[in-house]
């Protein structure tokens, strides 16, 4: 717990003022987090090295394909969702007769891809666009976690999955409760109290469950992998994967209902 409690304050001490200079600092800052999270990516198969140099190319591409929060819809550019499946699926005539990669090993790359290329992106386009929504953004599923994690060792009994045996429902759902009341609060104090609450009560609070339903998603993939952690690079907290989990999936979620907010 020492060890984890002192790796998570290190962490903060980085990544805080990078969140808060935003722009190039921030944007190179999600690029090597990105790097990282590719590595443990390929880390769980045996890629050809080819591969493996393809997919640290088209992350990156999606990762940066809009810097401009002003679009912050349309943050994807098409041709690099091109570029993505162009690139992952041509390697197959050369590589699946031998073994070494498959359709199937192209098609689940292309998904691990895209589910952390769009969410690093739009931490990108989110941050450019307004660093108060960033904040709603990121502090959602952190705040929701970490009331979800003391709840659940206080009182939890009743467990939610075989998935992530130590997550319960009581967990779930104070989380999700202390996550909405602390965050509407924080987007009525700091970004607008002229908005029609029960919309961003409802907004918020779906938000809380996908955060925690990402985290399943990221227990699912290791169990299939049989592996505890993506990584051993942050004492106490695993990969960068482990961290990014339920982030990146509120961050996929959250462009649906930022134009309501």
């Amino acid at each position: 717990m020492k060890t984890r409690s002192i790796s998570a304050i290190i962490l903060i001490a980085i990544i805080t003022p990078l969140i808060y200079v935003g722009g190039i600092p921030f944007a190179l800052m999600i690029g090597l987090i990105a790097v990282l999270a590719t590595k443990e990516i390929n880390d769980l198969h045996k890629y050809p090295i080819l591969i493996k140099l393809l997919s640290f190319f088209t992350l990156i591409s999606v990762v940066y394909s809009n810097f401009d929060g002003n679009t912050l819809t349309f943050g994807l550019d098409y041709k690099y969702l091109s570029i993505l499946i162009i690139a992952l699926t041509i390697p197959i005539i050369f590589y699946q007769v031998k073994g070494k990669y498959t359709i199937e090993d192209a098609f689940k790359l292309i998904g691990f891809i895209l589910l952390i290329g769009l969410g690093l992106n739009y931490f990108i386009l989110v941050r450019s666009f307004d660093l108060n929504y960033f904040l709603l953004m990121l502090l959602i599923p952190i705040i929701t976690d970490t009331f979800a994690y003391i709840a659940g060792m206080m009182i939890g009994k009743h467990k939610v999955s075989k998935l992530s045996p130590k997550k319960s429902w009581e967990g779930y759902i104070i989380g999700s409760l202390m996550g909405t009341f602390i965050m509407t609060m924080f987007y009525i104090t700091v970004i607008n109290n002229q908005t029609n609450l029960l919309i961003v009560i409802g907004i918020i609070f779906l938000l809380t469950v996908v955060g925690q339903i990402g985290d399943l998603i990221f227990s699912a993939i290791k169990r299939q992998y049989n592996i505890k952690d993506f990584a051993k690079l942050i004492p106490g907290h695993g990969g960068v994967l482990d961290r990014l989990d339920s982030l990146v999936i509120v961050a996929i979620a959250f462009i649906i209902f930022i134009e309501y907010l």
